[in-house]
């Protein structure tokens, strides 16, 4: 479990907090992150919590293809971040698992679009709906500064597909390490 924890200290800085669709968060001015966290923490401003878990809606050779050639978080280089923590809405929940992975995979082509940014912008998908929290998931992703438009590309990319028509919530948190 991972806590990211809106607050006025951390180790990583906010340069932007803004709600792209429904509520926005608190302001808060950086964030700290308690990995391998037992309990939410009650400290700060706000609190998203979540949990790292399998690769989902993806087939065997679209893991492979991502495991090739993602690298992981925490890399010397990446100085720039963000946390876009989204919620979708019942109707896509109602949906089956293959009518979700249709419009994830073979309508917005989610995979595809990812790999076109590997390995320059690291990300790590965070579970939240099964334990409660007010999102169903948080990316975080990492890069370093020379590849932010590519990040800014990615995201514009992402939120016009099929998919993002089921999101009812979204933040956009853009950070700096200090």
């Amino acid at each position: 479990m991972t806590n990211f924890i809106g607050d006025t200290h951390g180790q990583w800085k906010i340069t932007r907090l803004q709600a792209v669709i429904g509520e926005p968060l608190e302001n808060a001015s950086h964030v700290r992150t308690e990995e391998n966290a037992v309990h939410k923490s009650n400290a700060g401003i706000w609190t998203l919590r979540g949990f790292a878990s399998n690769i989902r809606y993806t087939e065997k050779n679209e893991k492979e293809q991502l495991l090739a050639v993602q690298e992981g978080l925490g890399r010397q280089q990446a100085t720039c971040a963000a946390l876009i923590p989204i919620r979708k809405n019942e109707i896509w929940w109602a949906l089956a698992q293959d009518e979700r992975r249709a419009i994830f995979e073979k309508q917005s082509h989610h995979t595809e679009l990812g790999l076109k940014y590997l390995p320059a912008i690291a990300r790590k998908l965070y579970h939240c709906r099964d334990i409660g929290e007010p999102f169903d998931f948080i990316t975080r992703f990492e890069y370093a500064p020379q590849h932010a438009d590519a990040f800014e590309e990615l995201v514009q990319a992402l939120r016009k597909t099929e998919e993002w028509k089921y999101v009812d919530r979204e933040i956009d948190i853009r950070l700096i390490r200090v």
